[in-house]
């Protein structure tokens, strides 16, 4: 199976409606990453089948919990989930907070070589990130525990808007640790067609 038969049956058991145009960018976005990866080790995986699974994928299935048209994904590494959302989403404004400098780089080529002009990347901490009006969405994969992601982030998130935390295992001691203010609106286990690993999303609201 190809590279892009299996992103397109990943997309179809998803149940997600993803256009050619999106789909070519992210296996665009694998190319890139391949090349940058000799050099820079932006991911530990080596076969580009699991980059398909782990990173474009895994990355998909936390769309539908996302509301736009603002969105922010905080520690996004090589860009996941924010630049696989924007390049499905050409409709929203995704910012992109990455601290690492060749991380934030590679970001920047990818969104100037596939013209992601609904891409802002914010090479720098996310306490020196500034947002007006605010996002609808902040989404992170793996970023921190879950407190930390909220009290790092909440001057980020305009009123009525959501965290989304994409993570393994449901972190229940951590939704239990969650500072005042601030609820589990959704907490569910996720599918990543081929993935063998427990994933999940936790939704949360202020209060």
């Amino acid at each position: 199976m190809t590279l892009a038969e299996q992103l397109l049956a990943g997309i179809a058991e998803l149940g997600l409606d993803v256009g050619p145009a999106a789909q070519e960018k992210m296996l665009a976005y694998l190319e890139l990453m391949a090349k940058w990866n000799r050099v820079y080790n932006l991911t530990a995986l080596r076969n580009p089948a699991e980059w398909v699974t782990h990173h474009l994928l895994d990355s998909l299935t936390v769309l539908p919990y996302v509301r736009g048209p603002a969105v922010v994904d905080v520690g996004s590494g090589a860009g996941l989930p924010g630049m696989v959302l924007a390049m499905v989403r050409p409709d929203w404004q995704v910012v992109s907070v990455e601290a690492v400098d060749k991380k934030a780089a590679f970001q920047r080529q990818v969104a100037a070589e596939l013209a992601l002009t609904n891409v802002r990347i914010e090479g720098r901490r996310v306490e020196d990130v500034a947002l007006d009006p605010g996002a609808d969405t902040v989404v992170s994969r793996a970023f921190s525990n879950l407190a930390d992601f909220v009290n790092l982030t909440k001057h980020l998130l305009k009123p009525g808007g959501r965290w989304v935390a994409m993570k393994g295992k449901l972190p229940q001691k951590e939704m239990d640790g969650l500072p005042q203010g601030v609820q589990v609106r959704e907490a569910r286990e996720l599918k990543v067609p081929g993935l063998n690993a427990e994933r999940c999303i936790v939704l949360m609201i202020k209060n």
